[in-house]
């Protein structure tokens, strides 16, 4: 059985604490780039989180065999650069593909994400990604949005309920209303006054009856009147 040299172990162990360590990883072919091209690729994915690093695809094999990420090995064929991104994986992935636009040798073949394997037509659309903040803005304002809905339903029922049992009231015939705890003494007070309209009336009627016999007393004294004139033409 051959025994791995101790530089060999370092160099897999580094790669397996990378890959586990970060939030994604992006595997790129950088055949034809010269060494003053790969410094500059490393220095615009450290603004992003990302750590751009040259291994041999036989000791990443061994790194990653027996692991989440194994679905890497297909990804290992030519001369491999991994990005290690801790952060934001898709302004990692804009970076490379931005830079691949400008240096046509650097080919971005697929990455690892969460233990997921990306495809490089993955990798393009995870470019295309807003940023994380940007992401998390537009969650935010998502979940903002219905709970001013929600706090805006829960001011108005209490006032529509106020409101249509007010206009209940109004249009409720007054039968059916209940009273006011004084309108019971208010009523039972009117009450008698009421009833003595009709007890007035008969005595009214009374009285009227009373008076028709003075009005015809004239009529029958009338005749008294008439008496000494026949007592004269007697005598």
């Amino acid at each position: 059985m051959e025994n791995p040299r101790p530089e060999k172990v370092a160099v897999v162990n580094e790669v397996r604490e990378r890959l586990e360590a970060a939030d994604g990883a992006i595997v790129t072919e950088y055949r034809g780039m010269t060494v003053a091209e790969v410094q500059t690729l490393r220095k615009s994915l450290q603004a992003t989180g990302g750590d751009y690093k040259v291994f041999k695809n036989t000791l990443v094999r061994r790194a990653i065999a027996e692991t989440d990420n194994a679905g890497l090995a297909d990804l290992l064929v030519g001369p491999t650069g991994i990005a290690f991104v801790q952060g934001d994986v898709s302004a990692a992935a804009k970076a490379l593909r931005d830079y691949a636009k400008a240096t046509p040798a650097l080919i971005l073949k697929g990455g690892v994400v969460d233990g997921s394997v990306l495809s490089a037509a993955d990798v393009a659309a995870l470019a295309d990604l807003p940023s994380r903040d940007v992401l998390l803005s537009m969650l935010a304002g998502a979940i903002a949005a219905p709970m001013r809905n929600l706090a805006g339903l829960f001011k108005a029922v209490p006032q529509s309920l106020a409101y249509g049992l007010k206009a209940l009231l109004e249009t409720k015939p007054a039968a059916d209303v209940p009273a006011p705890a004084a309108a019971p003494a208010a009523e039972s007070e009117a009450a008698p006054a009421a009833e003595e309209t009709p007890e007035e009336a008969p005595a009214a009627a009374e009285e009227a009856s009373a008076d028709e016999p003075t009005a015809e007393a004239p009529t029958e004294e009338a005749p008294a009147a008439e008496e000494p004139e026949s007592g004269d033409s007697a005598e």
